[in-house]
């Protein structure tokens, strides 16, 4: 069951803007040269969301730079890209977009094989104060760390 995972992209600012709730897993319908570009790590998912419409849900505002030795004809770096659910995954996705404050955020982008796959979540948005908060023990845990090593 151990495959091969090559992560791509990570997306560290989902962890601080949300609370994490369900994690999910989907395939991504790309372009040829949208793999290549993959393959050498041009992902950026900083600013990237996922909606759904129309009954496909997509990614949107990933930013996939050109690949290096394609011509004048390669992909749009932010074009919205299709994911791949079973449509019992995206109509309980649908339902739970639908309650009020809950989004769904990517996580990271890897290959799984040699399939590109990308992980989301299902996320609550957190307020200013429950940043602070975070940061806050995540400071006190690293102190913490620091002097154990340090004895």
């Amino acid at each position: 069951m151990n495959e091969n995972i090559e992560i791509i992209s990570n997306n560290k600012k989902a962890f601080y803007r949300y609370t994490i709730l369900d994690r999910y897993e989907a395939g991504m319908v790309l372009l040829g040269s949208e793999v290549k570009s993959l393959r050498e790590k041009k992902l950026n998912l900083k600013d990237s969301f996922i909606a759904i419409k129309d009954n496909k849900i997509l990614l949107i505002g990933a930013h996939i730079s050109r690949y290096s030795h394609t011509g004048f004809e390669g992909h749009h770096p932010t074009r919205n890209r299709e994911l791949l659910l079973h449509k019992k995954e995206l109509l309980r996705l649908k339902d739970i977009v639908a309650q009020k404050g809950l989004t769904i955020v990517p996580l990271k982008v890897y290959f799984k094989g040699s399939v590109a796959k990308v992980e989301f979540a299902t996320a609550k948005g957190k307020k200013t104060y429950q940043k602070k908060e975070a940061l806050k023990i995540k400071d006190l845990e690293r102190e913490a760390r620091r002097e154990m090593r340090k004895r």
